[in-house]
């Protein structure tokens, strides 16, 4: 009766643990195709204006003007953004979760969020008094 209770603890510490590890992959994954993302609009930049470039799309590479290959790239870009910072959120309630199940305490500063622009503005305009 106790080693199924122990064992169902090891489980579920392990299924959460797993489930960290796996939200961590992920954002490393993504954040290294944004990377690419980068690189491949730093490359464009040092291009001529006017000319088209290739692009490589699966298996296959296809002409494209570089304003819309730019353009492609700015919103998946904006996409992978949005896409690791929810897994981020995910990951922080995850981590707390695990904490949770093994008895730790929650991270304390762990949800802190960055001020808005509005925030930092209105902030040095008081200290400006």
């Amino acid at each position: 009766m106790e080693s199924t209770r122990v064992l169902e603890f090891l489980t579920e510490v392990e299924e959460a643990a797993e489930d960290v590890l796996t939200n961590k992959q992920q954002i490393v994954d993504l954040d290294l195709k944004r990377n690419m993302n980068r690189e491949a609009l730093s490359a464009l930049r040092s291009t001529a204006d006017s000319e088209k470039v290739k692009v490589c799309f699966g298996n296959m590479f296809i002409k494209l003007p570089k304003s819309k290959t730019q353009d492609m790239i700015r919103k998946d870009q904006e996409q992978l953004d949005k896409e690791i910072n929810d897994l981020r959120k995910e990951l922080k309630a995850k981590v707390n979760h695990l904490n949770v199940i093994q008895g730790k305490p929650e991270l304390t500063g762990y949800n802190l969020s960055p001020l808005s622009a509005d925030e930092v503005k209105a902030i040095n305009h008081l200290m400006k008094r």
